[in-house]
């Protein structure tokens, strides 16, 4: 049975490729290296003028933990009546309690926001204090699709929990494995899985064409600066024939 794939596109160029590539859908983020914020009212809107695959932007103020301040949480709610007011097709959220819980009260409130928008679970799942537990949760809030990679550092070192909360979901909600997918591993993720539905950068590094180096400062952390992540076309397309003809 054919399956999907999910992009995640770090902007629009990116989403660009993996439409060209073939991908049903992208997770639209900015900073990948922080696990993905959310991206630009400008990456957004070009992309929904211009391409015809799937946007979901990713609501998330900032990197690092899942609990979020009031003040974070107006912004997610602000940039949720933005995305919206573009059309999306659906919007990516993931809040957790102090306890390592899904948040409901405040997830709900997203959830309503964004109506008649579909909403995803990212990866905050792999956070929670229960999987199982946080599963539930997310069906009873109407989360279509969960993100995860079964709580391990990546989806085919997690796949025995991914088989086993496929199973739990039992078509209630579309479980995703992602973190570390390539060609490479999909085969036997699909297989140990049970899944249908992946996500995956499927990014390459795009070298700088500028001439002139300064070696002796930075702008930001990453070792390389002259270098930047792209979404590359024939990545996707790799994962999107695997996928199909699994």
């Amino acid at each position: 049975m054919a399956g999907t794939l999910e992009v995640c596109a770090n902007g629009y160029e990116s989403a660009l490729n993996a439409q060209m590539g073939g991908a049903t859908r992208v997770e639209f983020c900015d900073n990948l290296a922080e696990g993905g914020t959310t991206p630009s009212y400008g990456q957004i809107a070009l992309a929904k003028k211009n391409l015809n695959i799937e946007i979901w932007p990713i609501i998330r103020p900032r990197g690092g933990d899942f609990l979020y301040s009031d003040l974070e949480f107006d912004l997610m709610k602000e940039d949720i009546k933005i995305f919206k007011s573009l059309n999306c097709d659906g919007v990516v959220i993931g809040i957790l309690n102090p306890d390592g819980t899904i948040d409901q009260k405040r997830c709900a409130e997203l959830i309503a926001l964004a109506n008649p928008l579909p909403v995803s679970f990212h990866r905050a799942f792999d956070m929670s204090n229960d999987m199982s537990l946080a599963l539930e949760d997310l069906i009873a809030l109407g989360i279509v699709r969960v993100l995860s990679s079964g709580g391990a550092n990546s989806a085919i070192q997690g796949a025995a929990k991914l088989a086993q909360l496929v199973k739990q979901a039992n078509g209630r909600i579309s479980i995703m494995p992602g973190a570390g997918i390539n060609n490479n591993n999909i085969q036997d993720l699909i297989e140990i899985s049970g899944a249908d539905t992946f996500h995956a950068s499927c990014k390459t590094h795009v070298s700088s064409k500028m001439i002139f180096r300064n070696s002796e400062t930075k702008m930001g952390s990453i070792d390389d600066e002259y270098q930047y992540e792209l979404t590359n076309i024939d990545r996707v397309r790799a994962l999107v024939h695997i996928i199909n003809h699994s």
